[in-house]
């Protein structure tokens, strides 16, 4: 076991990745000579040469596009978009032409591309990098959306993506580059889709997060540790596909939940999380399912996201009102 943050991760098991199947390959804006803008490809072009880390030029559709081309013929592509906010310039190829082309093709043409992005808050940056647009993308039908929220579970879910027959829409959390710092081990290793995590377990409310919101759900627990309240915390992972089965059973034990991410209320993923609970577990519920999530409004800049974004008191405080329904 080694110690890391999750951007030594990303870059050791791409390194890793790169090493396993001569296939693969990187690209995107200042991946190669620079080694990315947050230096998560950094050292990959001198090891591996120009060909299979490749600096494309600032047009997110270029980078996708050619992904779709590489992968017909042959190739894994892995490509970099700097921002998540940046990947409304290549949604017309992500939406319209990598999530379709298996099914187009009658099989004949799997899509084995990884579409990595950095998003979300708390790290003050300019317009449009911080958006948490996740649930844009899985409302693409083909497309999968994994988010890791650790170090440990960027290096297994990387590498499952990486492996994968199908586009893998790969998401980072920009605050858990440098400060998410947990044990990886050494050896290689995958996590299957669709498996979500129990955090840590609990008896009276279930909060369910993924991504950067799954460490403010930890923190809200111990917050809620000290009011006497008991809290499961489940992160999520991928949310297409889904693990319904850990969703719906976590929060049936408890009877109550609150879902917890950085992405505006309405029409977020926490709506279909909670669609499926109701679905699934609705005689097992106690009080309605709650949500705390960024409001209605456009990212804001520098430090008035720290009124935007959720924060683990916010998410405490809403389990207290959860738990006094009776």
């Amino acid at each position: 076991m080694t110690e890391m943050n999750m951007l030594e991760a990303i870059r050791s098991t791409l390194e890793a990745e790169l090493e396993r199947d001569e296939r693969v390959m990187l690209l995107g804006q200042d991946v190669g000579r620079l080694g990315g803008v947050f230096r998560a490809t950094q050292g990959l072009q001198d090891r591996f040469g120009e060909d299979r880390v490749v600096d494309m030029p600032l047009a997110e559709a270029a980078i996708v596009g050619a992904s779709v081309g590489l992968a017909v013929s042959g190739l894994v592509p892995v490509a970099e978009i700097q921002f998540l906010g940046f990947g409304a310039q290549a949604f017309h190829q992500i939406e319209g032409q990598l999530a379709r082309m298996r099914y187009r093709s009658g099989g004949r043409h799997p899509m084995p591309v990884v579409v990595r992005a950095p998003f979300g808050g708390n790290v003050h940056t300019p317009e449009l990098h911080s958006d948490a647009l996740e649930a844009k993308y899985v409302h693409t039908p083909g497309l999968k959306v994994v988010l890791p929220a650790t170090a440990h579970d960027a290096k297994g879910l990387l590498a499952e993506a990486i492996r994968d027959p199908d586009p893998v829409l790969f998401l980072e959390p920009l605050r858990g580059y440098r400060l998410q710092r947990d044990e990886v081990p050494d050896e290689d290793y995958t996590i299957p889709f669709g498996q979500a995590r129990i955090v840590r377990e609990g008896s009276d409310v279930t909060l369910i997060a993924w991504s950067a919101a799954v460490q403010v759900a930890v923190e809200a627990a111990a917050l809620c540790d000290e009011a006497g309240i008991s809290c499961t915390v489940l992160d999520l992972r991928t949310l297409v596909p889904l693990d319904e089965d850990t969703l719906s059973e976590a929060v049936a034990r408890t009877g109550r939940a609150v879902v917890v991410h950085e992405a505006p209320c309405t029409a977020g993923f926490g709506a279909e999380v909670i669609a499926t609970v109701q679905e699934q577990a609705f005689f097992s519920l106690e009080a309605p399912i709650a949500r705390v999530t960024a409001p209605d409004t456009p990212y804001p800049i520098g430090p008035s996201e720290k009124l935007y974004l959720p924060t683990a008191k916010r998410v405490a405080t809403e389990v207290e009102r959860v738990m006094q329904v009776r």
